[in-house]
């Protein structure tokens, strides 16, 4: 729509079913995935007795890790429009907020495919509030992203999708992809001291953070 981002609260008032449509694909997006991270990397995850999924939605993300690793303790952090429509099911708790003020306490926080739509100051803000909320990286504290990496290292198809997803987001949002170098330069920022790329999925690859 003219002059409305794709995902504002605008959007509603203007086209109610647009904007559902694209907060269905959005959900759809953000959950696409959750299995191959498991099989692949769900290492990650093990040990972990709880985690806080900022922007989880409805939770299916978190439903799934809980069903692959029982013992953990799963919290969903959205905003409350997106919370009062979650379902109640005593599996996930729910938590209505907004990650630049506060985060749910928990040994892990995870943003998965969150950050590339915010502008670099943004993204240092979510990063702050998410170290606030684990513990030292002694007693298991870690944020894992899930994020495009930019680089030519996975040849030239998929540097081409990355890019094109860069263009993308720069169109519809106040973010973009970025490079390992701009991603530890965020990580630095926000006062982390160490950080990995556990794997590389396709474009995207999962990174663990640490304070």
């Amino acid at each position: 729509m003219h002059g409305v981002p794709v995902f504002d609260d605008r959007t509603a008032v203007l086209d109610k079913d647009f904007d559902a449509v694209s907060n269905q694909g959005l959900a759809a997006h953000d959950n696409l995935g959750i299995a191959t991270i498991l099989q692949e990397c769900g290492d990650i995850f093990k040990g972990l007795e709880s985690l806080t999924d900022c922007c989880g939605g409805d939770g299916t993300t978190a439903r799934a890790l809980v069903k692959a690793y029982p013992h953990l303790k799963c919290t969903v952090l959205d905003l409350p429009k997106v919370i009062d429509k979650a379902p109640v099911d005593g599996v996930i708790n729910y938590v209505a907020g907004d990650l630049f003020h506060t985060v749910p306490s928990s040994q892990a926080v995870m943003l998965k495919l969150v950050l590339h739509f915010w502008c670099d100051d943004d993204c240092v803000k979510i990063l702050a509030q998410c170290r606030k909320a684990i513990p030292p990286r002694e007693e298991g504290g870690k944020v894992i992203i899930i994020e495009i990496v930019v680089g030519p290292s996975l040849g030239p198809i998929m540097f081409e999708a990355q890019l094109l997803m860069d263009m993308l987001m720069m169109v519809n949002t106040r973010g973009g992809q970025r490079s390992e170098n701009d991603w530890s330069k965020l990580f630095l920022k926000a006062g982390f001291i160490y950080y990995k790329i556990v794997k590389k999925l396709g474009a995207r690859c999962v990174i663990e953070v640490y304070p």
